[in-house]
């Protein structure tokens, strides 16, 4: 294995790309994605636009760039953090390289 990449332990074949994560980690409207996504629920970008309070297309963007370092995907239009990155039960993902720890939820 290269430097560039690190194996996930849940899934010894695939690897994530730590420059590509870099890029996405570096913005805060992902951060907010991906603390929304961290329950393992999947969302509608519309959803997300309107928890984040940013437009359908900005989000839309947002979610491009998470779903190109494999951070997200698309599945049936709604989005999701795949579950071999989900810590059950914590608002927590686990990228193998990089936990990423969220607080709880606000009360709606």
């Amino acid at each position: 294995m290269s430097d560039d990449t690190v194996a996930v332990v849940a899934d010894p074949a695939f690897e994530l790309d730590r420059d590509k994560v870099a890029m996405v980690l570096g913005d805060k409207t992902r951060w907010k994605i991906l603390a929304e996504l961290s329950g393992g629920e999947p969302r509608m970008v519309s959803e997300l636009a309107k928890m984040l309070g940013r437009s359908s297309s900005v989000v839309s963007r947002h979610m491009g760039a998470l779903g190109y370092a494999g951070m997200a995907v698309c599945e049936r239009r709604l989005w999701l953090v795949p579950a071999r990155f989900v810590v059950p039960g914590k608002r927590q993902l686990d990228f193998g390289h990089c936990l990423l720890r969220f607080p709880a939820a606000a009360a709606k």
